[in-house]
């Protein structure tokens, strides 16, 4: 492997792809986990939102369904699933992949994410998120 050519890919990927959350942020996820379907509605704007950021970027969404530990829903792993539900909502053209795990990216958009800029503000972020 040449290892240039490995951090020039990394670093193509920082700057020309947005990292996406699944759950909460573009299916609604109103049950959790449930029955390990994907059984929610589109969150709205997700739609318009994703055509809007793929103009300019990748997009690669990350969930915990696509985790390789997770046991397969109808005989589909979580991404299989994933891919089907974007295939219905007409959303899969946007998407570059579906991943488990951080991927390298410019930005990450995530419902549970707390924004670091020290861990003093960290801390006081998470008990104040723990008091809603």
């Amino acid at each position: 492997m040449d290892i240039n050519k490995e951090i020039e890919r990394i670093n193509q990927d920082e700057k020309n792809t947005i990292a996406i959350d699944f759950d909460g942020v573009i299916h609604r996820n109103s049950k959790g986990f449930h029955d390990g379907t994907i059984y929610d509605d589109v969150i709205e704007g997700s739609y318009e939102s994703l055509e809007e950021i793929s103009k300019k970027y990748k997009i690669v969404l990350f969930t915990c369904k696509a985790n390789p530990n997770r046991p397969k829903v109808n005989e589909k792993t979580g991404i299989e699933l994933v891919e089907e539900w974007l295939r219905e909502h007409d959303m899969y053209k946007f998407v570059e992949k579906v991943v488990w795990g951080k991927p390298n990216a410019k930005f990450y958009i995530d419902d549970k994410g707390i924004r670091f800029t020290n861990w003093k503000q960290t801390l006081e972020d998470m008990e104040n998120y723990e008091r809603l």
